[in-house]
């Protein structure tokens, strides 16, 4: 059975960009022509070149336009594809052609608007989404997570069941044009400096993430981590609104009748004033301070949506570390090996720090330079690891704050992350970890930070086989 669907024409419509995003909304759109549906254009943008899918698209009705960011005619309807900024010219042509511009979340909402959860931060978001989702399914719950970590929420809206819970991770791109949105429980875990270039300033990407509460009502929660100065700010705004609001803290422990926190080692979810005891952090198999942050914030959204709490433990204790987020690859001659490549701010960096052992880390740190300040980064590495090994772009920067900060720590410098990584096993002695967790985007050598992750990876078991530190 489906779910059911918003079903008032949508009339003539156009589609921002040729990435996964604009793909999956053109066929979603191609399969509702020629009912609700008068026509879809598919614009590229001015980079953009034809290829296999806009043909196969063109094949259904789509009329696909590359080269140009520059709208034809007029629209009742445009839907962008994250990563199109508001600046753009782009971006203004779709709003001057269409009666109506949305986002592709906004989009998949208006069109199956049941059970959202909704998930958003600087940091951790993938995580809580993915471990919210198994919760769910855990407590006997259909439940899909969608947005992005990588799966088109449109894309799933046809085949949706009926009682299936879209889990959302909404990036802050993706929230700029979310303006109808209203989950039923929505979550920020934390707001530090990043995509700035993108937004513009601290304040505008702040208030982008803070977009996920804009329709929520009495009946809903939101759940919000205090542990920072911008959430806890967003948390008292969404009470004054009479909002009911869960604050999750890892360092302290709030008073109020909605909250998540660790009381001792043991993780607690107050809901309503009763407490929901759950799982003891060291049988987690998530590790350290923020992984808690995020199992806290899942642990609230599933309670609030009827997940039993032995659900959540059981699924608490079980759930493996993702893919490219502290992900142990190996363990060679004593030493282990890390990968954390989906770590592509300093705040990430710091939390990542904390799951290893302070003096016993040889962390590799570069890449594309997006010119993030590096006080806090450079204290933090000071503070917690033995080694830095600074590679691409941004290495020298990041090698002169380090430098900075002395405190014993010996900073190394490589062109690229294939001699980071040989430096860094030459550095490395047993009972190290090697942590891959470089504070940058992959730009400057890598297509993404999966390829990044993927290489290096490679390079561990590549070492293994040569026997270097049998």
């Amino acid at each position: 059975m489906q779910s059911s669907f918003t079903t008032q024409p949508l009339g003539r419509v156009c589609v921002l960009g040729l990435g996964r995003t604009g793909f999956g909304v053109a066929d979603y759109l191609a399969d509702l022509m020629p009912g609700r549906v008068t026509s879809v254009d598919l614009y590229g943008g001015a980079q953009s070149v034809p290829g296999e899918r806009t043909e196969e698209l063109a094949e259904r009705g789509v009329r696909v336009v590359c080269g140009t960011d520059e709208l034809e005619g007029t629209y009742d309807l445009a839907i962008v594809s994250p990563g199109i900024p508001e600046s753009s010219s782009f971006f203004a042509s779709a709003r001057a052609h269409a009666a109506v511009l949305v986002g592709e979340p906004e989009f998949a909402w208006r069109e199956s608007p049941d059970r959202w959860v909704a998930i958003t931060g600087t940091n951790g978001k993938t995580t809580t989404t993915l471990l919210t989702t198994e919760l769910l399914q855990a407590g006997g719950l259909a439940a899909k997570a969608v947005g992005n970590v990588g799966v088109v929420a449109t894309g799933e809206v046809a085949d949706r069941a009926e009682d299936c819970w879209f889990v959302a991770e909404l990036s802050s791109f993706q929230l700029v044009t979310a303006y109808d949105l209203h989950p039923r429980v929505a979550c920020l875990l934390n707001i530090t400096p990043d995509h700035l270039e993108w937004h513009g300033s601290l304040e505008a990407y702040a208030q982008a993430k803070e977009r996920i509460f804009a329709n929520l009502d009495a009946g809903d929660l939101a759940v919000v981590s205090v542990d920072d100065d911008p959430c806890r700010a967003v948390a008292d705004r969404l009470e004054a609104r009479g909002l009911r609001v869960c604050r999750v803290s890892v360092h302290a422990l709030p008073e109020a009748p909605n909250a998540a926190f660790l009381r001792g080692d043991r993780l607690v979810v107050r809901r309503d004033g009763t407490e929901v005891l759950l799982v003891h952090r060291q049988n987690m198999a998530l590790k350290g301070d923020h992984n808690v942050q995020n199992a806290l914030a899942a642990a609230a959204l599933a309670l609030e949506v009827g997940v039993p709490a032995e659900a959540v433990c059981h699924t608490l204790t079980s759930f493996s570390p993702l893919e490219h987020r502290i992900e142990p690859c190996g363990e060679l001659g004593g030493v282990r090996f890390v990968n954390d490549s989906k770590a592509t701010n300093v705040d990430s960096v710091e939390k990542a720090l904390t799951a290893f052992e302070a003096g016993r880390v040889v962390v590799l740190l570069g890449g594309y330079d997006k010119g993030t300040a590096l006080d806090s980064l450079a204290r933090a590495v000071a503070a917690r690891c033995r080694v830095a090994v600074c590679y691409g772009a941004a290495g020298p920067r990041i090698a002169a704050a380090l430098r900075g900060e002395h405190a014993g720590l010996v900073v190394v410098e490589e062109a690229h992350l294939a001699q980071a990584f040989q430096r860094a096993v030459r550095l490395a002695e047993r009972g190290d970890v090697v942590l891959l967790s470089p504070a940058c985007s992959s730009f400057d050598e890598f297509s993404s930070f999966h390829e990044r992750g993927e290489v290096f990876k490679d390079l561990v078991l590549r070492l293994g086989a040569s026997g270097a530190l049998a």
